[in-house]
């Protein structure tokens, strides 16, 4: 019989170790404390568009985005219990690796989006921008401005340039 005591309290001991490994949940304080800072955060963010509190577009949209991502961290640490300690830190890891990879692709994509709007939409160009353009293509414009009056004289230019341009493919 001693020694199926001696086995409990090991067995105890044991499963006392085996909950300290595991993320502990939260308490309803703890529930509470996010569900709050999550009202607010989401509140904010509202009152700034509807009121129109700044003139700036862009600003509000930096701001509404620095609220989202305190509002993630929120969110993380409260609801979803990460932490240095959980999983012998491996959901840290796991979630800087995603950050990594996502602020890789957004930038990235922001990048190329700007780009192609600047490279391929240069008529849409605003006067203010229209100075920047090099001076060589400015002369151009100003050297052939019969092939600008008549838009019939620019088609019937490039169609034997084309033409050509096949035939020498072929």
């Amino acid at each position: 019989m001693s020694g199926h005591h001696e086995h409990a309290a090991h067995h105890d001991h044991g499963d006392s170790h085996h909950t300290d490994m595991h993320a502990s949940h939260g308490s309803l304080k703890s529930y509470t404390t996010g569900f709050i800072l999550a009202l607010i955060l989401t509140a904010i963010p509202f009152w700034l568009v509807l009121g129109k509190v700044f003139d700036k577009s862009s600003t509000t949209g930096m701001v509404l985005l620095a609220f989202g991502a305190v509002q993630i961290v929120v969110h993380m640490v409260y609801f979803l219990h990460m932490n240095t300690k959980s999983e012998g830190g491996w959901s840290i890891l796991a979630l800087m690796f995603t950050v990594t990879l996502l602020v890789i692709v957004m930038s990235g994509s922001l990048w190329v989006m700007y780009h192609l709007n600047h490279n391929m939409m240069p008529g849409m160009m605003s006067e203010a921008s229209s100075e920047s353009v090099p001076e060589s293509i400015s002369n151009m414009a100003a050297q052939t401005p019969e092939i600008s009056a008549r838009p019939d004289a620019a088609s019937a230019v490039s169609a034997p340039a084309a033409a050509g341009t096949m035939r020498s493919m072929q």
